[in-house]
């Protein structure tokens, strides 16, 4: 059974481990209290999916720099799948994810995780924190970007001190940032690829600037923030090989697809070769199946039908399989 554990210290250890060594510092899901006052705690969850380092590095940076001198506000960090970390993997076989168990989950929400994560919640929302950052990497080539579920002016704001651009994102009940909208001011970073200390470090340095700040609203004098809203969720379908086989359906992505995240692409681009129909499908805020809106299958090509902006592009297969292909956006004006 998977239980949480709630330390007022930093374990030894800690700040020194890699994320496949966090097993021999935790048992498991372990959220950290730390600092004393009145005022608001930060509130920072990191390896929610386990190959996805650049939180673990961003906090062990932020606790160092406070090793000898107190925090300028509380901070309340959340280290989450300690087990799927230890394997280098986004979550172990038969777990559910644990970025899709929180309040509002639709699906696992009896599991163990779930009541984890509700646990995490209560505590966060009884102490009415200052804000919620949820940091995460992307396993295809990305940009740094923020991820908003609301279009409110201190989430705005927290999402311009990341990066120049947030997607604006109100599907998928369940994750961290969706349980907490409308209660604080709630976003998740999207830090790039794991295993780069840039990106560890661009995620230290909000939460650095977090804890320090007085008003979330005051937006950054530097900040252009271009918004982007996802439109839909593209999966391939199950029974659909992602290579050249001679014994079922296939589709064999382009190994360099993940090189257009974040840039419009043209009616008849590529995305790779298939031999059957439809090899994928895209699912609306609705809950629709689109794929015939926005792919169009012509001479064994799966190619886009329309002007589209994909985000999130990966050819991991591990990954396609577990979450998904990419997301569909729109530029918001």
């Amino acid at each position: 059974m998977t239980s949480l554990t709630i330390l007022d210290r930093v374990p030894e250890g800690l700040l020194d481990a890699a994320a496949h060594d966090l097993g021999e510092v935790l048992d498991g899901p372990t959220l950290i209290e730390l600092g004393a006052g009145d005022r608001a705690p930060l509130f920072v969850s990191v390896l929610l999916h386990g190959n996805e380092d650049s939180g673990l590095g961003a906090v062990q940076r932020v606790l160092r720099t406070y090793a000898d001198k107190p925090l300028p506000r509380p901070l309340m960090i959340l280290i989450g799948n300690v087990a799927a970390a230890s394997k280098g993997l986004r979550r172990l076989d038969g777990q559910p994810d644990f970025n899709r168990v929180w309040p509002g989950c639709e699906e696992d929400e009896d599991s163990d995780e779930a009541r984890i994560m509700a646990e995490v919640h209560r505590r966060v929302i009884a102490r009415h924190a200052f804000a919620a950052i949820d940091i995460h990497n992307n396993t295809g080539r990305n940009p740094h970007y923020a991820v908003v579920c609301v279009r409110e002016p201190e989430v705005m704001a927290l999402a311009a001190r990341f990066a120049p651009r947030a997607v604006l994102f109100r599907g998928l009940p369940g994750t961290q940032t969706s349980s907490f909208s409308g209660l604080i001011p709630a976003i998740t970073i999207e830090c790039g690829q794991p295993g780069c200390e840039a990106n560890a470090a661009a995620a230290a340095d909000l939460v650095h600037n977090v804890l320090v700040l007085d008003d979330l609203a005051a937006m950054p004098g530097d900040a252009h923030l271009a918004l982007f809203h996802t439109l839909a969720r593209v999966r391939v379908k199950p029974g659909i090989a992602l290579a050249r086989r001679v014994d079922g359906p296939w589709l064999a992505l382009d190994p360099e697809l993940d090189r257009h995240n974040f840039s419009h692409v043209e009616p008849g681009f590529r995305f790779g070769a298939t031999d059957g129909p439809m090899p994928v499908e895209v699912v609306d805020e609705q809950g629709q199946d689109v794929a015939h809106n926005y792919f169009v299958v012509e001479d064994g090509e799966l190619r886009v039908r329309q002007d589209v902006i994909p985000a999130m592009l990966t050819v991991d297969e591990r990954i396609i399989r577990q979450d998904c292909l990419c997301y569909i956006m729109e530029e918001l004006p």
